[in-house]
């Protein structure tokens, strides 16, 4: 019986840090003590103890005699967290739960200099289309719907600089040869957050992606649908958006509020 009392005391003064953590984060600068407890409904003196305690660790800084704010160690084992994210561990239950929707290959990239790498991918069972590209294998950046993600990221004169470095070498009739069609193209990706590969890859092809965000709000990935031009489906914008948004949620970004 005492160790249950102690567990579940422990427990609540776990929560109870939590709370103070969740109301510090939200406060644009130092709170006061009466505000933090206010808010959190805790007793101004347990508050203070807790608060105490959690200035002696560390987690919270206190700023004078009655108002505190995060503390540095938040930060130290933010980016020891950050550090080691695998971005393919995270997006994979996300990618596997949208192919398991829509049945259609799901794909994940990263950015390489002026490629993608794909570094995960789940095959459609009833695709009829030749897979163009497996885990492992790269693109340039300008004839995917995911290195166009990455391109349209960039300042005007970063772009121009790609295509003058590759000369925007094309592999079917519908790929993006100039520099103005590239140009006009990611224009349109800037506007809906979505990029598309309209045949460009390959005939009969069509590809449909979303940037997946880092906690900084830096596109680090991008998450695309592939299928045959006959079974693509305007709907799926929503559902690729949605997935990828929730990876870039998963590592922790989190988008601004509109003004």
């Amino acid at each position: 019986m005492a160790e249950q009392q102690e567990a579940k005391g422990s427990i609540q003064v776990i929560e109870r840090m939590m709370s103070l953590l969740d109301v510090l984060a939200n406060t644009p600068g130092p709170a006061t003590l009466k505000m933090l407890s206010q808010t959190t409904g805790l007793h101004p003196s347990t508050a203070h103890r807790i608060l105490a305690m959690m200035t002696h660790s560390r987690l919270v800084a206190r700023q004078d005699a009655s108002t505190y704010a995060l503390g540095i160690r938040l930060l130290e084992l933010g980016n020891i967290v950050k550090s080691r994210i695998n971005i393919r561990e995270v997006a994979l239950p996300f990618m596997q739960k949208l192919h398991d929707t829509i049945d259609e290959s799901i794909n994940l990239a990263i950015r390489d200099r002026d490629e993608i790498v794909y570094i995960e991918r789940t095959s459609s069972g009833c695709s009829r289309v030749r897979v163009v590209y497996l885990v492992g294998d790269r693109a340039p950046l300008h004839l995917t719907s995911l290195g166009k993600l990455f391109l349209a990221a960039e300042k005007i004169e970063e772009v121009r600089a790609y295509a003058k470095r590759t000369g925007l070498p094309g592999k079917t009739p519908h790929s993006l040869t100039s520099l103005a069609a590239l140009e006009k193209e990611l224009d349109k990706i800037r506007r809906h957050d979505l990029a598309y590969d309209n045949e460009e890859a390959e005939i009969g092809l069509r590809c449909l992606a979303a940037p997946i965000r880092d906690d900084q709000g830096t596109i680090v990935a991008g998450l695309s649908i592939s299928a045959p031009t006959d079974r693509h489906d305007p709907s799926w914008c929503d559902q690729i958006k949605a997935a990828a948004g929730a990876i870039s949620n998963a590592l922790g970004y989190r988008p601004l509020a509109p003004k």
